[in-house]
């Protein structure tokens, strides 16, 4: 569930998550996309001016061999296809391998996701820049500017079909690293020394075989989901959906949850479900 709220000149969107932890995004604007689009259109720029110059010298060498005829339409046709590559497969393929990002989306702190808040796939990458090229008649983007004036989410044509939106990267993100939150409701005094640095050793099997055989696929699709979507969480609600998380699953096993970073625990979880072949 998203609902929508106005925060000075920002549009914030508000999900409930389907582990009840709700996320805030910063609806990217039209300036911020803009400049992403010109950052990346120069890359891509620079990229054609590259294969223009491959293709030129390739063209004189072709000549000099006195083999103009035979060889020119390939070299038209493989550049066209290059071209195509470029052109469409630069957004799509750094948008489903980058996290949704490209380098002028990173630059300019922006990220697309799912409606849902989660990460976007290749999938959705390459539907919403299929339609790259009906947003952007008759030119500069006016189909695509014109849509995204009609909605509140700034959505361009591609992003209604593909179930994205473009949002604002949070500041207080650190990625691949954990750091307990300032002291709440929750007991963050639990966490080891060793927490800071959930990834530094590999995971141990906390728990009995026969317990973690009391989870199920959908738990096990749970806890991906938070690690898939972990880096987007503020640290407060990072640590929070931890706990809570760790705990259902706990109570599901009937075991009491280990002292430490819950996140090694969810870790250890899916990491005993998936050497069992339950993945």
């Amino acid at each position: 569930m998203a609902a929508f709220d106005r925060s000075g000149y920002t549009d914030q969107l508000s999900i409930d998550t389907p582990e009840q932890v709700e996320l805030s995004y910063d609806v990217a604007g039209i300036g911020s996309r803009f400049v992403a689009v010109l950052l990346d259109t120069l890359i891509i720029g620079a990229v054609y001016f590259a294969l223009g110059l491959v293709f030129v010298l390739a063209l004189t060498a072709v000549h000099a061999l006195n083999q103009m005829d035979s060889m020119t339409m390939w070299f038209v046709a493989a550049l066209v296809l290059v071209a195509f590559v470029v052109n469409w497969g630069y957004f799509a393929l750094c948008e489903a391998y980058w996290q949704g990002q490209t380098p002028g989306k990173r630059v300019m702190k922006l990220r697309v996701i799912k409606d849902s808040g989660r990460q976007i796939t290749l999938f959705e990458a390459l539907a919403r820049n299929l339609l790259r090229f009906i947003d952007y008649l008759p030119g500069a983007y006016l189909v695509g500017l014109i849509t995204m004036l009609c909605n509140k989410r700034n959505k361009r044509l591609g992003d209604f079909v593909a179930g994205t939106l473009v949002v604002h990267e949070r500041t207080d993100e650190q990625p691949m690293s954990y750091q307990p939150a300032p002291q709440s409701s929750l007991n963050l005094n639990r966490l080891s020394p060793a927490a800071s640095e959930p990834w530094r050793d590999p995971v141990p099997g906390m728990f009995a075989a026969d317990a973690v055989a009391r989870l199920s696929g959908q738990d096990l699709v749970v806890i991906e989901t938070f690690f898939h979507r972990m880096l987007d969480l503020t640290l407060e609600t990072r640590a929070a959906l931890a706990y809570r998380s760790a705990g259902q699953m706990a109570a599901k096993m009937g075991v009491v949850l280990p002292e430490g970073n819950p996140e090694r625990a969810l870790e250890s979880m899916a990491y005993q479900m998936r050497s069992s072949g339950r993945g």
